[in-house]
């Protein structure tokens, strides 16, 4: 089995999908959603979805039901096939569903139902083809519109959520690939110089390059156990680099080994593990990692797993939370400790 074969099939698609003629995609938005409905949302704490899962063959567990922080956790793009001729996902679209909820919500928000409860908004999703057009063109309107649409949907699940179910818990934001290009908007939004601000643990939003400089008071974390900081990194194999370098230099690089943003190197051994497909083990010391923080990325040495010779890609996006499961896992727990440590010593107890 092959690494690609190995991750999300939501992710592998990425790279695999074929060109389409971009004058089928219509540009009628499907139906706003009312996040009322249990049903529009991948991932919630009242019911029973794929971000429960932990690899069967793990000691790790679900502990979504026992814990004081939340996670807003934001899906990577879906959308890919040909077939799908609107610019935007319909959230009736019961197969495309499926399929998020077995990849993304399975693979990657399930990193956090150990140290939070998993809040995962489905969302008129752009299409695929956006990205490819808004490299050419970030002026097409439709493109424009297919954006607007889908981060509208997130911010009104984000809403929904914070008039209904967090109640003033601590908050991680968490998001891969289109979810980050929404959770850049939302964290300038709703904690940039905010109150909401005071909430906010931490973010993991991954995937897509996020200038250092873009907030005001939202800070790169620089180290394991800081809080109210962003975390963000974009993965390429070793000497690797983006196919359109200006749009990452200046990016945060944070290395999800060692938590740090300075370029000091990880070693396999410090790797607490990676989880791909099929489900069921976290396999550690396999990945090392360094920051590029001139080139707004990080890089990593080919894993040594079966397939790895068919590893043609230097990027690895594919990857960019899987392959630093347990790192990740493990962080997030560090994290709320230390949160809720500094809201006892700003309140005077221990």
């Amino acid at each position: 089995m092959s690494f690609l074969n190995s991750l999300p099939l939501c992710i592998i698609l990425l790279f695999s999908i074929n060109t389409f003629a971009q004058s089928n995609l219509k540009s009628e938005a499907p139906l706003a959603p009312d996040y009322n409905n249990l049903d529009l949302w991948a991932s919630h704490p009242a019911k029973v979805d794929s971000a429960d899962a932990v690899p069967t063959q793990s000691d790790l567990i679900n502990l979504q039901e026992f814990v004081d922080v939340d996670v807003f956790f934001i899906h990577p793009t879906t959308l890919m096939k040909k077939s799908k001729k609107n610019w935007n996902a319909s959230l009736k679209n019961h197969k495309l569903n499926k399929k998020t909820d077995k990849t993304t919500i399975k693979y990657q928000a399930s990193i956090f139902n150990e140290s939070c409860k998993v809040y995962a908004p489905r969302y008129r999703q752009a299409h695929y083809r956006s990205y490819k057009t808004i490299t050419k063109d970030n002026k097409n309107p439709k493109v424009k519109k297919a954006f607007e649409t889908a981060y509208a949907d997130v911010k009104a699940a984000f809403q929904y959520y914070l008039d209904n179910y967090n109640d003033g818990r601590p908050i991680i934001i968490a998001s891969h690939s289109q979810g980050t290009t929404h959770s850049m908007k939302l964290l300038k939004e709703f904690f940039d110089g905010k109150p909401l601000q005071e909430l906010l643990v931490t973010a993991y939003v991954v995937g897509m390059p996020i200038q250092a400089d873009m907030y005001t008071d939202l800070k790169p974390c620089e180290n394991a156990s800081e809080t109210g900081c962003i975390n963000s990194w974009c993965t390429y194999e070793w000497n690797g680099k983006p196919k359109y370098e200006d749009y990452y230099k200046g990016a945060i690089a944070t290395n999800p080994i060692n938590w740090t943003i300075d370029g000091t190197y990880a070693s396999c051994e410090d790797s607490k593990g990676m989880v791909i497909r099929p489900f069921k083990k976290v396999k550690p010391k396999l990945m090392d990692a360094q920051s590029k923080t001139e080139d707004g990325i990080i890089w990593v040495h080919k894993p040594d797993i079966p397939g790895k010779i068919l590893m043609m890609s230097k990027n690895y996006h594919i990857g960019d939370f899987n392959l630093f499961y347990q790192d990740v896992r493990e962080n997030v727990a560090l994290r709320i400790e230390k949160y809720f440590q500094n809201i006892n010593v700003a309140h005077g107890s221990e």
